[in-house]
């Protein structure tokens, strides 16, 4: 009887051998959590298609939008564990959703085996240049010196431009008010014009307004400094060290996923992400492109979620 099980075992393990070996067999579903026309879309659709060439089979671009991300990832969380739906994971489903929504049906560490992250979308803090700061250290002065005096705007309640600004406030403990818009476009306008004082914009929506002095840059949010602007100091340079707030995306698969079909993934990303017509594209967005191995991106998630957890429940932007 025991020689039998472990036979069984064995052709088990086999089969699931040949299996990865022959992967993919049909079409791969890339699960996309945002509308069409969208930064992450685009991302999305960039990448699929050099994946498509390099593994030989089509991607189906699937947009689940909805509930901030929530209804592609359960999608995918529950899908077969087989290498043929995979998700276009950011921080928002990753990180920051499960203290954001009051229900979320997946769980982000536990249902999902992590393939590659791509990269990340800086946010640029800007202030509407009638504002009489011309440093990051004067915005600071000027803060503390009128608690709750200044408006900050962002696309909306528990969005990375909220977040971003939550966390510069406890970091450098400043009072302002929130200015929640339905979008990055229309709160960027009113900082254009004025009526809020500042916001953490992504890179590529700004850097034209940069460049024309509609806005006045004073530092960047990731721990690295952005290609998109390079000359712009990040907030760890300028004073508030480990300050990262930063929109990434990364590929994740059902958590039962075989290993060796999440290292074909991983490896067909890598050369992805080195090929000069996908780096152009994705620079074009505003994306510093990152890649990592699996374990990598996994322990990148598991410090990523108690972090914004934290600024999620300090704000008050839990829809809990």
């Amino acid at each position: 009887m025991m020689k039998s099980r472990l036979l069984l075992a064995v052709l088990a393990l086999g089969g699931l051998a040949v299996a990865a070996a022959a992967y993919p067999t049909r079409p791969v579903t890339l699960l996309i959590a945002f509308p069409p026309g969208g930064p992450s879309d685009v991302l999305s659709r960039v990448i699929g298609k050099k994946l498509e060439q390099i593994l030989g089979q089509p991607f189906v671009m699937d947009n689940r939008p909805g509930a901030g991300g929530n209804i592609a990832a359960e999608a995918a969380a529950h899908a077969p564990a087989d290498g043929h739906t995979i998700l276009m994971g950011n921080n928002s489903i990753l990180a920051t959703n499960a203290a954001l929504y009051k229900k979320v049906n997946f769980d982000a560490e536990k249902d999902f085996a992590p393939i590659s992250l791509i990269g990340s979308q800086a946010n640029i803090l800007v202030v509407n240049p009638n504002l009489p700061v011309k440093s990051l250290s004067e915005l600071i002065a000027l803060l503390r010196a009128h608690p709750g005096k200044f408006n900050y705007a962002s696309s909306g309640h528990g969005t990375a431009a909220h977040l971003a600004a939550e966390l510069f406030k406890a970091e450098a403990k400043l009072q302002t008010t929130h200015v929640p818009y339905k979008g990055g476009g229309p709160a960027l306008q009113d900082v254009i014009a004025g009526h809020v004082q500042m916001i953490f914009a992504t890179a590529a929506s700004v850097v034209p307004h940069i460049r024309s002095g509609k806005v006045r840059p004073l530092a960047v949010t990731p721990i690295r400094r952005t290609a998109v602007f390079p000359e712009l100091a990040t907030m760890d340079e300028l004073g508030l060290k480990g300050f990262d707030a930063t929109t990434w995306h990364g590929l994740v698969a059902p958590s039962k996923t075989p290993r060796e079909i999440i290292a074909q993934l991983h490896r067909a990303t890598v050369e992805a992400l080195k090929d000069p017509s996908v780096r152009k594209s994705l620079e074009n967005l505003g994306v510093d492109i990152a890649g990592s191995t699996p374990q990598e991106f996994a322990a990148y998630i598991k410090a990523e979620i108690p972090k914004w957890t934290a600024i999620v429940r300090a704000s008050g932007a839990s829809l809990n």
